[in-house]
């Protein structure tokens, strides 16, 4: 998906938001286990029930390959599964040596439909490249993240001078390993303190936010502050959205919070 039919989807949608697929077999309805793929069933009547509501759906990578074949199968159903307009997101956090990038880059982009895949850059540019050779495709890169992990080294300030933050440093050097058309960057919802300096540093790009919902992060604070003349965001839910309730009415209740979420993000989209 080019970035021109992102901000065109997500315009006509009133909406910025990203469910997000991380399925467990052990939270869905107990109603579902006992089918050939509740995995992808699950996922099926969630898409069914959001898709109105958000503009991209982030699949959780690590909940489908713990469960080996039948999860990859299950993962590969539900990316097929999801609607052509809705920009499809693998959060599977690669990363590696040049060659190894290349065939993590051929597996998402070429063997499954995927719009994008999240990338760790902490092996440098020649680790993120491959991602970025394929037309309309884009690398998500890690840059502040929601866990408290982040303190140990991405809030760390850098230079005798100290007026520096190793996240700062990755933005502005990944920055150039790409363009606004095919790199963004995770930002979490939780480190909303920072919004406003990392917006400031990479004024173009998109931003993948996660942490809103059972994380605690704010969408109108992430929304004021991240926001820029072409949107710019994709806020994740995944939790708050797909298991809004456990019973057999699970996909009615993710329908409530996913459109929640739609009407708080039109009238931030609409406010001058």
């Amino acid at each position: 998906m080019t970035r021109q039919a992102l901000v065109s989807s997500i315009r006509s949608k009133g909406s910025y938001l990203s469910v997000g697929l991380d399925t467990d077999l052990e939270k869905i309805p107990v109603h579902l286990r006992s089918g050939a793929d509740p995995i992808f069933e699950f996922n099926r009547q969630i898409i069914d029930a959001t898709k109105d509501h958000c503009a991209a759906y982030k699949i959780n990578t690590a909940f489908y390959e713990a469960l080996g074949v039948k999860g990859w199968e299950a993962m590969e159903r539900t990316v097929n599964y999801i609607p052509a307009t809705h920009f499809r997101i693998a959060d599977a956090k690669r990363g590696d040596i040049g060659n190894t990038s290349a065939q993590y880059a051929r597996a998402f982009f070429e063997m499954l439909p995927f719009d994008a895949i999240t990338v760790a850059p902490y092996m440098g540019e020649d680790s993120v490249r491959p991602f970025l050779e394929y037309k309309d495709k884009w690398a998500i890169v890690l840059g502040l993240t929601s866990n408290p992990g982040a303190a140990d080294f991405e809030l760390q300030r850098m230079g005798a001078a100290k007026e520096e933050r190793l996240h700062e440093r990755v933005l502005t050097t990944a920055a150039e390993w790409g363009s606004p058309d095919n790199l963004m960057f995770v930002i979490g919802a939780t480190q909303a303190a920072a919004f406003e300096r990392v917006r400031r540093l990479v004024p173009d790009h998109f931003f993948l936010v996660p942490g809103v919902g059972a994380q605690g992060g704010s969408l109108e604070e992430i929304s004021r502050k991240g926001m820029n003349k072409e949107v710019g965001l994709l806020v994740n839910a995944s939790r708050a959205v797909i298991y809004a309730s456990g019973g057999e009415d699970f996909a009615e209740a993710a329908t409530r919070v996913a459109a929640g979420y739609h009407q708080e993000m039109q009238r931030y989209l609409h406010r001058d």
